[in-house]
């Protein structure tokens, strides 16, 4: 019997249905089922008739009917064959058919095809990887935006500023290649099955030209790991630990052994930062989210603050107080990464460079 058959299903974890085909919680399938939810990122989307739109994650369609309605092509990418195949048969013998193109496949593994506007509802597990992948400087497309459906712990991260509890690494790395503005709350019952956790709708503006030049942000990446060590401890702390000053010691004399420390070709343009009116972060409703993994942002670097003192024996002292004394004279020494704008941390790497202290050698 079917009703049988659907018990049995449900037995399987696998116990709810859209068009026949069973949504395992486990890859992440949560459809949208609130027409006016959909409606709604349609129209904070902004999209134009002459938009391709890049859809992740289509699901049986439900976003990609009103995607494909308000511009001109949907390239949806999808992994699971059975929504692919499902996806199809929706849209067969329809006027919107001609303007849908299916790619079955991993977005994180797959070449991304030309699009003006990317959105999507993901399974949050690719999160990161899949910003980071649209954001890439070496093969991201010239998009305008993307509106991304996040879980609501994530999303709050990426528009985290300064002195907030979630404010991390993360935040700090995407605003530098994007503008991010949390658009809309969305509740767990909006899907089927409803997660186990609440949604936030974000939108990704790429930042054209990036703030410091593209060579540089691997040094960025090193500051912000060392930062975001000990994120509420102070700089001067930090930097004064052992293994750090090892580190940067080491890649100071690579790069002098190489003659480069006065012949930065990639100087930081310091009049690309000016001051920007903080991104509104809507923080009236609260939730804890265990997503089974260690904080992204802190990276445990070997020494403590109470061995400090000792630590600098194995050093060379004169290098020590060149470190210090950039933290010092630009008054970082007292601070905190937890606190730091991002047009701080562009300023510290600048002087830190200016000084021959690097975050990565140069071969």
């Amino acid at each position: 019997m079917a009703g049988g058959k659907i018990r049995k299903e449900k037995q399987k974890g696998s116990n709810h249905f859209q068009g026949g085909i069973p949504f395992h919680k486990s890859k992440g399938q949560h459809i949208l089922k609130n027409p006016m939810l959909v409606e709604s990122i349609v129209q904070k989307a902004g999209i134009k008739p002459t938009d391709v739109i890049l859809e992740i994650g289509p699901g049986t369609g439900n976003l990609t009917k009103k995607l494909l309605e308000a511009g001109k092509k949907v390239v949806a990418v999808e992994l699971d064959p059975r929504m692919v195949l499902e996806l199809k048969r929706r849209f067969q013998g329809t006027p919107l058919s001609t303007r849908l193109e299916v790619i079955q496949g991993d977005v994180l593994k797959c070449e991304l095809p030309f699009f003006d506007i990317c959105v999507a509802n993901i399974p949050y597990q690719i999160s990161s990887p899949l910003v980071f992948k649209l954001l890439d400087i070496n093969q991201r497309q010239n998009f305008r935006c993307a509106i991304i459906m996040f879980q609501r712990e994530f999303a709050m991260r990426l528009v985290a500023q300064p002195g907030d509890k979630l404010y991390c690494r993360l935040s700090v790395n995407t605003q530098l290649l994007a503008r991010v503005f949390h658009l809309l709350k969305v509740g767990k019952n909006n899907f089927r099955p409803p997660p186990k956790v609440d949604s936030s709708v974000v939108r990704i503006e790429p930042r054209k030209p990036l703030p410091i030049p593209a060579g540089k942000l691997k040094e960025w990446n090193g500051l912000l790991s060392l930062c975001f060590s000990r994120k509420n401890k102070t700089l001067g702390s930090i930097f004064g630990q052992k293994k750090v000053l090892e580190m940067l010691e080491k890649n100071y004399r690579t790069i002098e052994s190489l003659g480069q420390l006065t012949n930065d070709s990639e100087a930081i343009d310091m009049s690309v930062l000016a001051d920007e009116k903080d991104d509104q972060v809507d923080e009236d409703e609260t939730m804890e989210v265990d997503d089974g993994k260690a904080d992204e942002d802190e990276m445990d670097v070997k020494g403590s603050d109470a061995d400090s003192d000792n630590d600098m024996q194995a050093n060379d002292p004169n290098f020590k107080a060149k470190v210090i004394d950039v933290l010092k004279r630009y008054d970082y020494a007292d601070k905190r990464s937890s606190k730091l704008t991002q047009n701080e941390f562009i300023h510290l790497l600048s002087v830190f460079n200016q000084a021959g202290i690097h975050f990565t050698s140069k071969k």
